[in-house]
């Protein structure tokens, strides 16, 4: 971390959750590749936590790319064709992560500040708006990959096979050369 990042929490105060979530019907969770959810609690200093500068630090580290300011859908759904970084820049919410009645699944409540390592497979949606519709995220996904929709529907099985080919991130989307998904 440079000098420049005075917006970052640095790694030493950073509090880091993991999640391995099983499983659950058609949603493959964590199971194919063993990668866990991981939230950084407030990696950008909440006050400085806006879109432009949480878009401008991910390009600048280089390993995601920002391609939507949204909420999450709150329809379970997952990804199978790329990995997916939210980074909370208005709100708080309380997500689900791998499928609502999934006895393994996480419920955290994030705000703003908050980072969210998803992998590919890891069923999400959003449970409560706190703020009433005043959540927002800003979505990124490694550079030059797209994303899926997917929904834990039985024509969707020849596309979770391709999970487990993923490759994980070579740097840290958040805090480059070093940093807690590298440390999965």
């Amino acid at each position: 971390m440079s000098p420049t990042d005075s917006h970052l929490t640095p790694l030493s105060k950073l509090r880091v959750s993991a999640h391995q979530i099983p499983a659950y019907k058609l949603i493959p969770n964590s199971s194919l590749h063993s990668k866990p959810l991981i939230i950084y609690h407030s990696a950008f200093v909440p006050s400085d936590a806006s879109a432009d500068r949480i878009e401008s630090h991910v390009c600048k580290i280089g390993v995601v790319a920002p391609q939507w300011r949204y909420t999450m859908y709150s329809t379970t759904h997952f990804h199978s064709t790329t990995h997916e970084v939210l980074c909370v820049t208005a709100g708080r919410a309380r997500l689900c992560f791998g499928g609502e009645h999934n006895p393994g699944r996480v419920e955290p409540i994030v705000e703003r500040g908050d980072v969210i390592v998803v992998p590919a497979g890891v069923g999400h949606r959003l449970l409560e708006d706190m703020d009433r519709d005043h959540f927002l995220m800003v979505g990124c996904y490694p550079e030059g990959e797209s994303w899926d929709m997917c929904y834990g529907t039985q024509d969707e099985e020849s596309k979770i096979g391709n999970i487990k080919n993923l490759s994980w991130f070579s740097k840290d989307p958040i805090y480059g050369d070093q940093g807690p998904a590298l440390d999965t």
